[in-house]
This record gives C-alpha cells, structure tokens and sequence, in this order.
C-alpha cells in the first residue's frame, strides 16, 4: 500500500479494488477452507470449514468496529499509543464513504476500507493450520481475537499507516524506510512466526509420530489451491489500488513466482523422495504466492521468477527437512510455506525492487530501504512471538487450549461441533 497525491475518484478503479476484496474474501471461503481442509483427516474436516467461517467474520466485523482506525487513524499520532495504533476517529468507519482515499485518490475511501478488510479476515485464519486437529473451535476464535488486536493491528499500523514507524512510502516522517506491497510482513510474516510458536504451545496432536496422519482428501486440496490462486490476484494486483501498470505487474510477477516455485519444489522432492506429488506441487503454488506478496508491485519479472525459485526450494527444505529434524507439529507448515516464504520475500523486495517498475518503491533505496526492512522484519518476528506466547497463556488458563484426548481421537467435527463432514451410511 502506498500514499499517491488526490486526485479525482475512477468507476473503474473502484470497480477493480470491489472485485479484488472478493477475489481475497473467496481466498478464505472457500479457498483456505478447502486447502486447509483436504489435509486434515477426514474426522476435522469441518473444524476447519467452521474456523475458517467463523474468524472471517469476526475478523470483518472487528476491522469495521476499531480496526481500520487503529491502523489507518492517525488521531494518536504524536502520542506514545500513536507508535502502536493509528487513531481512533474512524471506529465503526466513521468518516469513511466516498470520499477520496487519502492512499490512492482514484478510489473511495470506503472502498479502501473494504478491500483492507479481508486482508484482517484471512491474516489469523492462515495460522489454524500449523494447530489444525487439536485446538478448540473457542479457543480459536478467543485466541485469534486477541491476536488480531495485539499482532496484527500493530504491525499494520507500523508499516502501512499514515502515521506508521516502517510506512515508507504512506509516511514521509516514517523513523524507518519498510515495503510491503501487499502483506508480505503484516500477513504471511506475522501469521507464520505465531503459528510456528503457537504449535509448539498446544503441542502436538495426539500420537503424532505414532501413528499415519495422511491428508482425507488431496482433491479437495487441489481445488482449494486454485482458488486460492485465482483469489491471489486480488490480494497482489488489488494493492495497486488502481488499474494501472503497476495492477499489471503485480498480476504477472504473482503468476511467474507461482509457476516456478511450483516446479520447483516438485523437482527439489522428485531428487529428494523420488517422485513429485500432487501435494508438493499444491504446497510449491501456494509458497510462491506467499513470498511473492510482499516484492509483487516493487520488482520486474525476471526478479519474480528468481524469488518464486527460491521460494520452491527453501520452504521445501523447512517443509520436509527442517520440520522433521526439530520435531514440531507444523500440522499444515503454516511456518514453513508463510513464515519463512513470507521472510524471504520480505528480503527480497529489498534488494530487488526495480526502478522501471515502481520509481516509489525504488526511491527509498537511498534512504536506506534494506535497513528498514530488516528492522521491520525483526519487529514483526519479536512482536508476533511475544503476543502469541503471552496471548496462548491467558487462552489455556482461561478456556483452555485442547479438547481431551477422548475428544480429539473422535475428531473435532463431533467434539467442537457434533457434526460429520462425510455420511457413513
């Protein structure tokens, strides 16, 4: 996201950014339900589609409450709350309509609103899958509430709000020079590190390691990345917030990075484990995506095509080599696809952002971009880890974390919900 002098509101433009918010709302439903959900076994396949529904509309309902003030206000600046949150003039959208946005006059104000929305949806519902199969239906929804105001509000607000320490480009006074064109750091970053500590947290599912825990329904995982894919472009190429060249480049640096990460990290495991499976090509899409997201509007083809590269490869090796090695229970390798995908990208964008592609993006190269990226990276890996650990300490001495063990060898469809996903008759 990036601040751009007013200038006169565009039908199309606000059409393209209302078309992006539900390209990223089909992201989540049905998108991350049905990745997500093929992978588990077929016992918790709802627990997913009832997480995955009900923190998208939580999450909506607290961005249209506080959120998008807490991040985009800017009525504590100056104040030590204002290097936190942004400001409190806009609870409930108040102010907010058609009115010029004050990031990209070419759209609405509450367009903007809208489309950054669905980022706050999704962001926690990327984490249920590192503790998928054994973390209850509340304690999700307590956890990821609490986790929504104390994670990803603050890292928004630092590095895409009009008063944030990191928002280079939003914030000329910015204490640090950040990018992040689409949520490389406040998503997959954010989502990733909090899911590899919070797995480690509840711990891991009952008999992991004892006994096979294949995923029910690779079909389902397959349909679910398409969507997932197709509803990236409105993540990626959305954040331009106009249909403009830069709309465009995002479009096919988001498509080059998953492409080759995908046939990366089939051909990593076919040297590897001697076949490519469909789950690795899944699994290589989606880490491309995610690493991608941060660098999308910033960098040239050729770059995008580097990172997704890199993408398929290191989040292959955090996926089916360091995951074993160190022994947790990454159920779903949030940490391994959005974590480490989204720290790379995050680096990246740094070194490669390109001047012929975004001439703003690329001017803050001299004002010491690769400084400020790491410092907001190191921010986003230290808050995301203190407030999760603090946050699943007051979730487990409160409502508790886990069903029981009888509870959890049922499945959580009939624990959580007394429901099943598939009829036995």
């Amino acid at each position: 996201m990036f601040f751009l002098s007013e200038i006169t509101p565009s039908a199309g433009d606000n059409a393209w950014v209302l078309i992006s918010s539900a390209l990223v709302l089909m992201m989540c439903i049905p998108g991350l339900f049905l990745f997500y959900g093929g992978l588990v076994r077929g016992r918790n396949v709802l627990s997913v589609a009832a997480q995955c529904l009900a923190l998208t509309a939580m999450g909506i309902l607290m961005w249209w409450a506080v959120g998008y003030s807490l991040v985009f206000g800017k009525s504590f600046s100056g104040s030590m709350l204002g290097h936190v949150f942004g400001g409190s003039e806009h609870f409930g959208f108040a102010g907010l309509g058609v009115t010029p946005s004050s990031y990209e006059g070419r759209i609405y104000s509450g367009a903007f609103a809208i489309f950054q929305a669905m980022f706050a949806a999704i962001t926690p519902a990327l984490i249920i899958g590192a503790v998928a199969e054994r973390m209850k239906f509340a304690a999700v929804l307590l956890f990821s509430a609490l986790w929504t105001l104390g994670v990803y509000y603050p890292v928004a607000h630092a590095v895409w709000g009009q008063t944030g320490d990191f928002a280079g480009l939003a914030n000329e006074g910015a204490s640090f020079k950040a990018l992040d064109f689409a949520g490389g750091i406040v998503v997959h970053m954010t989502s990733g590190w909090s899911a590899l500590l919070l797995c480690l947290l509840v711990g891991p599912r009952f008999r992991f390691g004892r006994i096979p825990m294949p995923p029910h329904s690779m079909v389902l995982c397959v349909l679910g990345t398409g969507l997932l894919w197709t509803g990236w472009y409105g993540f990626n190429a959305g954040s331009a917030l106009a249909v403009d060249g830069i709309a465009l480049q995002a479009f096919l640096t988001t498509t080059l990075a998953a492409c080759s990460a995908m046939l990366v990290w089939g051909l990593v495991e076919r040297f590897h484990r001697g076949k490519a499976s469909v789950l690795g090509l899944c699994s290589g899409a989606i880490a491309g995506l995610a690493t991608v997201t941060n660098a999308a509007g910033f960098v040239s083809g050729a770059s995008a095509l580097l990172i997704g590269v890199l993408a398929g490869a290191i989040s292959y090796l955090a996926c089916s080599y360091l995951k074993p090695k160190l022994g947790y229970d990454d159920a779903l390798d949030t940490f391994g696809v959005h974590g480490v995908g989204g720290t790379i990208g995050a680096l990246a964008t740094a070194i490669l952002v390109d001047s012929s592609v975004n001439s703003g993006g690329a001017a803050l190269v001299e004002k010491g971009l690769l400084k400020g990226q790491l410092c907001a990276m190191a921010m986003c890996i230290v808050l995301s880890l203190v407030m999760t650990w603090i946050l699943a300490l007051i979730v487990k001495s409160t409502i508790g974390l886990r069903p029981t063990e009888e509870g959890e060898s049922q499945g959580l469809d009939i624990f959580d919900h007394n429901e099943e996903g598939y009829s036995h008759q």
